[in-house]
C-alpha cells in the first residue's frame, strides 16, 4: 500500500493501475488544496471515516454520467415544470455539505464521511473557484443539493441531500443541462448506484474513465462563483 508523506512537498500519487482490488490506492496524506487538485485530475478521490488515516481511491469501473445522455424521468419532468423548486448555483456551499454530511440510513450511528477536515478542505476549494455547490429551495427553505468539484470540462460529483422528494433531483437535472451548455464532456460518479444510473449514468473501465478525463481537464477551468446562464435563479 502507498503512504502518502502528511504536508509533504511530493503530491504524487502511485498510477492508479496500482489500486487493489476494491479500487484502494493510497493511505495517508492530507487535504490541502494541491493535493486535492492533484489526485482529482489524475481521477482520484479520498474517501474515508473519521476514526481512519485519509483514504485515496481510484476505483475499476468508474461510474461516469456523460451529459449529453442525461435521461430525466417523465415524472421528474412534470415536477420541474410545476415551478414548486428555485434552483441556484453557489449559494451557500458550506451549508450544502453540513447538509450532506447529516444523518444518513447506511450511518445508523450517526458517522459520516464528510468530516469537519473535509468540510474544512472543499470549502478552500471553493474559495478558490474550484468546488461549487447546487442548492433547491422552496421559498426560504434549502430543500436539496449537492456539491462537487470542477476542473477543466470535468465535474466530479461528491454528495446530495435532500428533504423533499425530488429536490435533490431537481439539482443534479438543473446541474447537468448547464454544464452541456458549457461542452463538459463528463461528470464522475465515482461508483454506480440505482439513482445515477436512473439519469443515464454508465459503469466504463478505469483506463477508460482517465483518457476521457485527459482530454477533459485540458480544457480551461470555468472557476469562480457559478450562476446559471438566462435566468439564473430559476432553472426548474
Amino acid at each position: 500500500m502507498f503512504v502518502l508523506n502528511a504536508r509533504g512537498k511530493n503530491l504524487r500519487f502511485p498510477p492508479v493501475e496500482q489500486a487493489d482490488a476494491d479500487g484502494l490506492l493510497a493511505v495517508g496524506g492530507d487535504l490541502l488544496p494541491e493535493r486535492l487538485l492533484e489526485a482529482y485530475r489524475h481521477g482520484i478521490f479520498p474517501w474515508y471515516n473519521e476514526d481512519q488515516p485519509i483514504l485515496w481511491w481510484a476505483p475499476d469501473p468508474r461510474a461516469v454520467l456523460l451529459p449529453f445522455k442525461l435521461h430525466v424521468p417523465r415524472s421528474l419532468e412534470r415536477t420541474m415544470r410545476r415551478g414548486l423548486f428555485i434552483v441556484t448555483l453557489d449559494r451557500c456551499f458550506r451549508e450544502v455539505m453540513t447538509r450532506c454530511a447529516g444523518p444518513r440510513p447506511q450511518y445508523p450511528d450517526g458517522g459520516t464521511w464528510i468530516t469537519p477536515a473535509m468540510i474544512e478542505a472543499y470549502g478552500t476549494l471553493h474559495e478558490l473557484g474550484y468546488a461549487h455547490s447546487v442548492e433547491t429551495w422552496i421559498g426560504n427553505d434549502l430543500v436539496g443539493g449537492l456539491y462537487g468539484v470542477a476542473l477543466g470540462g470535468a465535474f466530479f460529483a461528491e454528495s446530495m441531500f435532500t428533504k423533499v422528494d425530488d429536490a435533490s433531483k431537481a439539482a443534479l437535472v438543473a446541474l447537468v443541462r448547464q454544464l452541456q451548455a458549457w461542452e463538459f464532456s463528463i461528470i464522475d460518479c465515482q461508483q454506480s448506484s440505482p439513482h445515477v444510473m436512473r439519469f443515464g449514468a454508465e459503469e466504463i473501465p478505469r483506463g477508460d474513465f482517465i483518457s476521457h478525463l485527459s482530454e477533459a481537464i485540458s480544457l480551461p477551468d470555468r472557476r469562480g462563483r457559478w450562476e446559471f446562464d438566462g435566468a439564473p435563479e430559476i432553472r426548474s
